[in-house]
C-alpha cells in the first residue's frame, strides 16, 4: 500500500501549495478514486486531485504550473483542475470520473461541492466503451513492443489492471447493478454477470500487492488471457442498449 504518512504529507503540502496560491478563489481540493477508498498500491496507484476554483483563466493557470510540476515531481498525475461553472455542467462529458467521485471521495480543503451534483449519463455508455477500446487498443500497442521482456510485459500489464476494474465497474453499472468498488469484488461481480474469466485479472492485482512473484507467472501467456478478457468486455459494453 501506500504509506500513509507519505501520502499525508504530500497531499497536506499540495493543499498548502494551492491555498497560498489562490487564496479565496480556492473553493474546494478533494482526493477521489482508490487512494481515497483505500484500495491503492505504492508501485501502482495514483493520488487523483480535483481542485476547484471560484474561477479559472490564465492567470490562475500561470499560478498551477509550478504546483503541477511539483506534483508530478513526486510521480503523481496533474490534478483535474475546474471552475465551480465547469463541474456543474461537465458531468455529461465525464460520467465515469463523476461517478467515482461521488461513491469515493475525501475532501481535502474547502465545500464538498460534489455530494449534491447530478450527473447527466446521456453519454455514460458511450465513455465507458471509448474507454475500454481506447486503452485495450494502447495496451496492445505498447505489449507488442515488450513481447521481448517479460518483466516490463508484466509492469505493464499490472500498471493497466486498475483502469480496466474501474471499467468492468462502471460496464456493472450501465447494466443496471450497483457494483462493488474494490477492485476484486468488482472483478468477480463482472465474471459473474458477463461470462468473463477473473484469473488474469486476479494474477495481475495479486503481483501488485506482492502476493504473488513474477518468477509464478508466465507474461506472454498471461498478456494473451488478460486481453482475451478485456475483449469479452468490450463486448459486453457494445451489446447494450444505445
Amino acid at each position: 500500500m501506500i504509506r500513509e504518512d507519505k501520502k499525508e504529507k504530500s497531499l497536506a503540502e499540495l493543499v498548502k501549495r494551492l491555498e497560498r496560491a489562490y487564496g479565496a478563489k480556492l473553493a474546494s481540493v478533494i482526493l477521489y478514486g482508490s487512494a481515497a477508498a483505500g484500495d491503492s498500491t505504492a508501485k501502482f496507484s495514483d493520488l487523483n486531485v480535483l481542485c476547484v476554483l471560484s474561477e479559472l483563466g490564465v492567470d490562475e493557470l500561470a499560478q498551477a504550473d509550478s504546483i503541477f510540476r511539483w506534483w508530478r515531481d513526486q510521480g503523481q498525475p496533474t490534478p483535474l483542475l475546474l471552475s465551480e461553472h465547469e463541474l456543474r455542467n461537465s458531468t455529461d462529458c465525464f460520467p465515469i470520473e463523476f461517478h467515482d467521485m461521488k461513491q469515493q471521495r475525501r475532501i481535502l480543503y474547502g465545500k464538498d461541492l460534489v455530494a449534491d451534483l447530478e450527473i447527466d449519463e446521456s453519454f455514460y455508455r458511450a465513455q465507458v466503451e471509448y474507454q475500454l477500446r481506447s486503452k485495450l487498443l494502447r495496451l496492445r500497442q505498447r505489449g507488442a513492443a515488450l513481447l521481448h521482456d517479460p518483466l516490463l510485459l508484466l509492469d505493464l500489464m499490472a500498471d493497466s489492471v486498475s483502469t480496466f476494474c474501474v471499467l468492468a465497474r462502471h460496464a456493472l453499472r450501465l447494466y443496471g447493478i450497483e457494483p462493488p468498488w474494490l477492485k476484486r469484488e468488482a472483478i468477480r461481480l463482472a465474471a459473474e454477470k458477463f461470462g468473463i474469466d477473473p484469473t488474469p485479472f486476479m494474477q495481475l492485482l495479486d503481483y501488485r500487492d506482492d502476493r504473488i512473484k513474477p518468477r509464478a507467472l508466465d507474461p506472454k501467456a498471461l498478456f494473451r488471457s488478460y486481453l482475451t478478457e478485456i475483449e469479452k468486455l468490450v463486448a459486453v459494453v457494445d451489446r447494450l442498449e444505445k
